[in-house]
């Protein structure tokens, strides 16, 4: 079992370990009222759960995607654009959501953040994971 901090930014290499322990998830089907038809819900592990609301540091990419607001508001992603969920290359568990507390300007390299994680099993509309109060950290 994966062993993660809640502060990793002072464990250099740790950050990355985030993601691993986030794809720790299974999903059950169950009928949605709205859509009219069974969706798969995400089904946290008890790795994932004790990262609720606490706050973390995170490697990642951000993610160009319509619709988002402005700069605080954005897709960040395990991995680079080419490779992201929204290109087939990877699962939903490997992207999250980001409210940052000002605005992250777009690199395509590798950014840090650090901010209050938060699941979501709730709203299919959204993301399961969603970084709140996020600031960056590195560039």
């Amino acid at each position: 079992m994966l062993s993660v901090s809640c502060t990793l930014s002072s464990q250099a290499g740790k950050e990355d370990n985030i993601w691993k322990t986030l794809s720790k998830i299974s999903y059950k089907k169950e009928y949605d009222e709205l859509m009219g038809f069974k969706i798969d819900k995400p089904v946290f592990s008890e790795s994932v759960k004790s990262l609720d609301n606490k706050e973390v540091t995170i490697k990642g990419y951000i993610i160009p995607v319509e619709g988002y607001k402005s700069h605080k508001e954005f897709i960040f992603s395990a991995f680079p654009y080419s490779m992201c969920f929204f290109c087939g290359g990877a699962g939903p568990e490997t992207i999250m959501e980001v409210e940052a507390v000002e605005g992250v300007k777009y690199s395509a390299d590798a950014v840090y953040l650090t901010g209050i994680l938060k699941l979501n099993d709730k709203d299919i509309n959204r993301l399961m994971y969603k970084l709140v109060n996020a600031k960056l950290i590195k560039n």
